[in-house]
């Protein structure tokens, strides 16, 4: 068993360190909010005062932050976590953040002695919480097999993506897939019930068809169609509007970095950053069928 430092302790990082702690680690941590840390403590971490104590004496640290400006912060500012750890830990940055920003720290953690893995999540807070999580991995192979008995702890499937930076092209590329298909979703859902379809018809026959999607499957739009998603909660947010727009706007840096045309993409981005604008970022994404209505709120 390692000791493993652990930074960022909110709502996904929080239940990644617990199900560290259950597989029999010893995980300090650092967050900054109250509420976080209680939480943490109430799991098993052994929570510090800064991040530069939680990594000082790991073989391996964790960090769930929550934009590429705290990435890089914590690495690589003062009191860095990079220049703090010994030589040669592992660090797995699982925050979604700019390829760019990524592949940097990707360099100075190299340039360091340490081993380094860019390993964004998806599945939400549930899969942080049953440790099921997707972990999409860039890397050099060396760092990855290192890095692998501890994602496998809070991942359900660990695919290594590549080179470094590639968990961050993986995540977007996925997410923008997502945001583009909620749109198609609720478009089609919007026109088959304005002219007279039954959505749970139009779900049976879709379902099965070539317009099936994981985003109808999985979190259908209009409330009542697919027990237990979002619509049928009141849009409370299994994967928040806001973070969706977070991402797309990933996605459209990641499509000027690489001299990419993604059309689709760039008016997804222009839709969620209405819908959010408007007052609904802590809305789940789906919700923003109710902008495709015509509905306000």
């Amino acid at each position: 068993m390692a000791k493993v430092g652990f930074i960022g302790l909110g709502n996904m990082g929080g239940p990644m360190a617990g199900n560290l702690v259950d597989a029999g680690h010893e995980v300090i941590g650092f967050d900054m909010a109250p509420g976080a840390i209680e939480a943490a403590t109430e799991r098993g971490v052994e929570v510090v005062g800064s991040a530069a104590e939680a990594v000082a004496v790991a073989a391996v640290v964790f960090t769930m932050l929550p934009a590429g400006t705290h990435v890089r912060q914590v690495y690589l500012g003062e009191d860095g976590i990079l220049a703090a750890a010994p030589k040669g830990t592992v660090f797995i940055d699982s925050s979604t953040i700019d390829v760019a920003t990524a592949r940097a720290v990707h360099e100075a953690a190299s340039a360091l002695g340490h081993d380094m893995l860019d390993a964004p999540v998806s599945g939400g807070v549930a899969g942080a919480e049953a440790g099921s999580l997707t972990m999409m991995v860039g890397g050099t192979a060396k760092a990855f097999s290192r890095g692998t008995p501890y994602l496998e702890v809070v991942g359900g499937k660990v695919v290594h993506a590549g080179q470094a930076g590639n968990g961050q092209v993986a995540k977007v590329c996925n997410n923008m897939i997502l945001g583009i298909s909620m749109l198609a979703v609720s478009e089609a859902f919007t026109m088959g019930e304005k002219l007279g379809l039954d959505p749970q018809t139009l779900f049976e026959i879709s379902s099965t068809s070539s317009g099936s999607c994981w985003a109808m499957l999985n979190h259908n739009p209009v409330p009542g169609v697919v027990e237990g998603s979002a619509a049928s909660r009141d849009y409370a947010p299994g994967f928040a509007a806001g973070m969706m727009l977070k991402d797309l706007k990933l996605s459209q840096e990641a499509a000027a970095l690489s001299n990419a045309a993604t059309p689709l993409g760039a008016e997804a981005t222009a839709l969620y950053t209405l819908f959010v604008n408007a007052g609904n970022a802590a809305k789940d994404y789906s919700a923003i069928v109710k902008m495709i209505r015509g509905e306000s709120g």
